[in-house]
């Protein structure tokens, strides 16, 4: 997805983003042989502070931000900024953009005073508050239970299908990918006769496998699919939740606002939950005590999604925010205009909150975490993400009992150039 003020044209984490290109890679890539924790130049970093100063490997200096209580308290202060757009964010800026903002000091120039697309992960208060509240509206309890029966249908489904097809399978694309691929279809309201053709475009523009040139087709595929996808609901509104903005919105999104949003929920809805899916059954396929514990007692479920949010930390540093005003945040000074780089794995294995936080514990009692993030940019699609995991890991287990790996761990190809952690195939077998 493209940070700049123009119109992006691919979903949310759409390919190598330009934070994974700034970033040291040693505290992005994890090492091989150890994919759940946290990169090696995180660990060398414990010790040395909460709060630390970081240089981007286009020039910038900014700061990266290692304890719970200090990502927490940058999450939600609204001296720190999500507008990117509006405000220049360090880890988006070139070498020449660098240099050209190094003699600036004190609160950063608005890049654009006003904002009039829908891209509401990257905006504050009051233009993030108003479409927050009318998707927050959408996300009914009543809706999230339906499509809970339905999903359970699409896990049991893909399971047959595996099974009909022998003893051996990827389950990134057999498995992992299609159930929230088609559960965002379920809420945005995509006709089942176009899925196809979404899940294509969808699968092409976030793969590492697409070329530029591929993403950037796939992902003007997806942009004219949705422009259509809105005009029906404006013609022909249904119960899903794109009629819902389409019709509820007082006063009305435009088609372009509306078109960014179903783009962000398209991305995020994506990327995360199957990320989750095929690392998590890779976690507990190489800890066979939890795995069995889990096997003895279903009902360890909702922890085991728990647990495996925080042990996982999948979205890794992909969460920035800008200093409006000098800020001092875990005894350090944050200067106005400097960029604050949030390292989730980090975060969600503080000692000071979780005694032993680098052990997968399915048993562990529910320990705080920022999978989801913190504050007014909190997921709002948290809780169908957890009925997603709930389910797809459940009848998985259930359905194959001795499901295995079909190749050695170390030869699992693991998704160290992308923003979102995980695997870029699973494969498995069973008798």
């Amino acid at each position: 997805m493209s940070d700049s003020p123009e119109r992006p044209t691919e979903p949310t984490d759409a390919g190598v983003t330009s934070l994974t290109r700034v970033l040291p890679a040693d505290l992005t890539e994890r090492a091989a042989g150890c994919p759940f924790a946290p990169a090696p130049g995180l660990a060398e970093r414990r010790g040395r502070g909460t709060v630390q100063a970081l240089e981007l490997l286009n020039g910038a200096a900014a700061y990266l931000v290692t304890g719970f209580d200090e990502a927490r308290t940058v999450l939600s202060d609204p001296r720190f900024s999500s507008d990117r757009i509006r405000y220049p964010d360090a880890s988006q800026l070139s070498p020449d953009q660098v240099a050209e903002l190094a003699g600036h000091a004190g609160p950063p120039r608005p890049r654009v005073e006003s904002r009039e697309d829908g891209m509401f992960v990257f905006m504050d208060p009051p233009e993030h508050t108003r479409l927050r509240r009318l998707l927050t509206g959408q996300f009914t309890v009543r809706r999230m239970n339906a499509l809970e029966e339905r999903l359970r249908e699409i896990a049991t489904e893909h399971i047959d299908a595996m099974v009909a097809a022998g003893t051996e399978a990827d389950l990134v694309p057999a498995y992992a990918l299609p159930i929230p691929s088609l559960m965002i279809c379920e809420l945005l309201g995509v006709d089942y006769a176009d899925r196809d053709e979404f899940q294509q475009n969808t699968a092409v523009a976030l793969s590492t496998r697409s070329t530029d040139a591929e993403r950037a087709a796939a992902g003007g595929a997806l942009h004219g699919f949705i422009a259509r996808l809105v005009a029906e609901k404006r013609r022909a509104p249904a119960d899903d939740l794109l009629s819902g903005l389409v019709h509820e919105a007082e006063p009305p999104l435009t088609d372009a606002q509306l078109i960014d949003v179903a783009l962000v929920l398209l991305g995020a809805g994506h990327e995360t939950t199957a990320n989750m899916l095929g690392l998590g059954v890779l976690a507990l396929l190489q800890d066979p005590a939890q795995l069995a514990a889990l096997r003895a007692d279903p009902g360890l479920i909702d922890g085991t999604v728990e647990e495996l949010l925080r042990y996982l930390s999948i979205v890794q540093l992909g969460v920035t925010r800008i200093a409006l005003e000098d800020v001092t945040v875990g005894g350090v000074d944050v200067p106005a205009g400097a960029t604050v780089v949030i390292a989730t794995p980090e975060a969600n294995r503080d000692d000071r909150h979780l005694p032993d936080p680098d052990r997968l514990d399915l048993t562990r009692p529910r320990a705080p975490h920022l999978a989801f993030g913190h504050g007014i940019h909190q997921c709002l699609g948290q809780q169908l993400a957890r009925i997603e995991m709930r389910t797809g890991f459940a009848e998985l287990f259930a359905r194959l009992p001795d499901l295995r790996l079909a190749v050695p761990a170390e030869e699992i190809p693991l998704r160290n150039d992308m923003q979102i952690f995980g695997v870029h195939s699973l494969p498995v077998t069973w008798a």
